[in-house]
């Protein structure tokens, strides 16, 4: 028990601050989409000339912010559809439920997380963006175009993020399930979520 509850406190300590950093991080992205994405609207819409690195880059933009706020969403909002039904289980049921679904999630989570790291290393990574560049000298005389890699990784990373708070999720389970659960410190109330 005592190791199921250090494993779990262990956890909470390192994803809270990696959440938080990606909460912050993807709303800062966001902002920025948004930005580009009234860039792209004016040019196409009032200067009748789309440019072609706005919507690449909102997408890039996007994937970011939302793989770096969906651990989170996951970590404090769960089966959305799924706590609404286990609310009319008995007790235990609904914690066995939710036991298979965290284990369901987290094989699909770790198979996903593989294919997320070889798109990354792999073939696919070694593309570039077609017309996303950025800057590789100071004086901005010379370019490079953004490797698709770069893209992937985003991916990865929230993948890599919802594994180890399923992780987490699975441990304070058990550790409910083994009645030491009010030894854990609660989950923080973020963005108005809170887990029951």
């Amino acid at each position: 028990m005592t190791i199921l509850l250090a494993a779990a406190s262990v956890l909470a300590r390192v994803n809270g601050p990696l959440l938080a950093l990606g909460r912050w991080t993807g709303a800062g992205l966001m902002g920025l989409m948004v930005i580009v994405i009234l860039i792209q609207v004016f040019f196409r819409y009032v200067l009748n000339d789309a440019l072609a690195w706005t919507e690449e880059l909102a997408r890039f933009l996007m994937l970011w912010m939302v793989s770096l706020m969906a651990p989170t969403a996951f970590r404090h909002g769960g089966f959305i559809s799924i706590d609404t039904i286990k609310r009319f289980l008995p007790e235990r049921l609904a914690a066995f439920v939710n036991l298979v679904l965290l284990l369901i999630s987290a094989v699909v989570l770790w198979w996903a997380v593989n294919i997320g790291w070889n798109e990354v290393m792999g073939i696919g990574g070694r593309f570039t963006m077609p017309s996303l560049t950025i800057p590789t000298a100071l004086d901005l005389s010379t370019w490079m175009k953004v490797p698709r890699a770069w893209m992937m990784a985003s991916l990865a990373t929230g993948i890599t993020m919802m594994l180890a708070v399923n992780i987490e999720l699975l441990l304070r389970l058990l550790a409910d399930l083994l009645g030491a659960g009010n030894r854990l410190k609660p989950l923080p109330v973020v963005f108005g979520l809170e887990r029951e």
